[in-house]
């Protein structure tokens, strides 16, 4: 086991190391407008050691990078994080809010359908699988009248609930459109089980990427259904309006507050806790990253100290990124000076 320096704080599934300013590759040079805003709405929602410096963090909101930086000199301490065993480096994936096209009653391509959460969900844990669902009559009762709406494609809606939330244009009814966005709001409790791990595991593809996922099933139209069953794990939603003044903001995370592209992450809460602002750094084929972050959400693949999903934003150009990124990471975690 490492050795502790003095400061060390031993948080969750994780060690917190002191360093120096200096030891943040890049700080200087990120443009913070963005993260302050993301910061300001981790102070809706903010983790008890970070009460007491929220009115300055909102007074800064129009101040420079300069102001803003100095400021976090003066009041934050930063403290690399790293594995019980001493490792700083971990990994980095993304995640986005897909952009769907559904229609509110089922009918012509459109027989796909998003569930809330059935009555009864709590009762009994864990729930019936994915293929249950759709074979057992017993799932299919509970599920009556439960579809908020429905999809044309069976991989999309599978993607949205992996996800966990996205912007639905639904056609309804009487021909008007209306765009929504469908929120987490729980599972069947069954373990997630990755289709692109499941299809890497057999030899069947080399690119387990979203489109490589799709460019797959072009191929293989008849495994679709067996590609699906083999992620037992069902996400249901609550649906959300969206107002113009929120077109710009993504969904709400963990923490309880909206999530800024680029700037927010999912972490593990056992590690870090929601709301603490830590610098990221990640150099890969997709991305360079060297910014400030926001801890605001989480995720059931998130675990471990030194371990982030970066949400990307919304759409299909934000998809592919969050496809396809996966590259190494390192943390540092700025925690207030007085909470030590």
């Amino acid at each position: 086991m490492p050795v502790d320096v003095p400061g060390t704080i031993n948080q969750g599934k994780g060690r917190w190391i002191p360093v120096p300013w200096t030891e943040l590759p890049g700080f200087a040079d990120d443009p913070l407008f963005e993260a302050w805003n993301a910061w300001v709405k981790s102070c809706e929602r903010p983790a008890g050691p970070f009460v007491p410096l929220c009115a300055e963090i909102r007074r800064l909101s129009i101040g420079s990078p300069d102001d803003q930086r100095a400021w976090m000199q003066e009041r934050l301490q930063p403290f690399r994080v790293e594995s019980p065993q001493g490792e700083p480096t971990g990994l980095l994936t993304a995640y986005y809010e897909p952009v769907m096209e559904a229609s509110r009653v089922a009918g012509g391509a459109f027989t796909v359908p998003l569930y809330a959460p059935p009555v009864g969900l709590a009762q009994r844990k864990p729930w019936f699988t994915r293929q249950e669902m759709d074979t057992l009559p017993e799932a299919q009762a509970a599920l009556q009248g439960r579809a908020i709406a429905y999809l044309a494609d069976p991989v999309d809606a599978l993607i949205l609930q992996i996800q966990g939330s996205g912007r639905i244009r639904i056609a309804q009814p009487d021909g008007s459109q209306r765009w929504v966005r469908l929120a987490y709001a729980g599972t069947n409790d069954q373990p997630y089980r990755s289709v692109g791990r499941w299809l890497l595991d057999q030899g069947l593809i080399k690119d387990a990427s979203w489109p490589g996922i799709k460019a797959w099933l072009v191929q293989n139209p008849q495994r679709q259904q067996e590609l699906l069953w083999s992620n037992p794990r069902m996400v249901f939603f609550r649906e959300e309006a969206i107002a113009d003044r929120d077109s710009s903001e993504g969904p709400r995370g963990a923490q309880g507050v909206a999530l800024t592209p680029g700037r927010s992450i999912a972490v593990d809460p056992l590690s870090i806790p929601y709301g603490t602002p830590l610098w990221l750094v990640s150099s890969g084929t997709q991305v360079s990253l060297q910014k400030l972050v926001l801890a605001q959400d989480t995720g059931s693949a998130i675990t471990g100290a030194v371990r982030a999903d970066y949400f990307v934003g919304w759409g299909a150009e934000a998809g592919e990124l969050a496809g396809r990124l996966r590259q190494p990471l390192q943390l540092w975690a700025l925690w207030p000076k007085s909470a030590r």
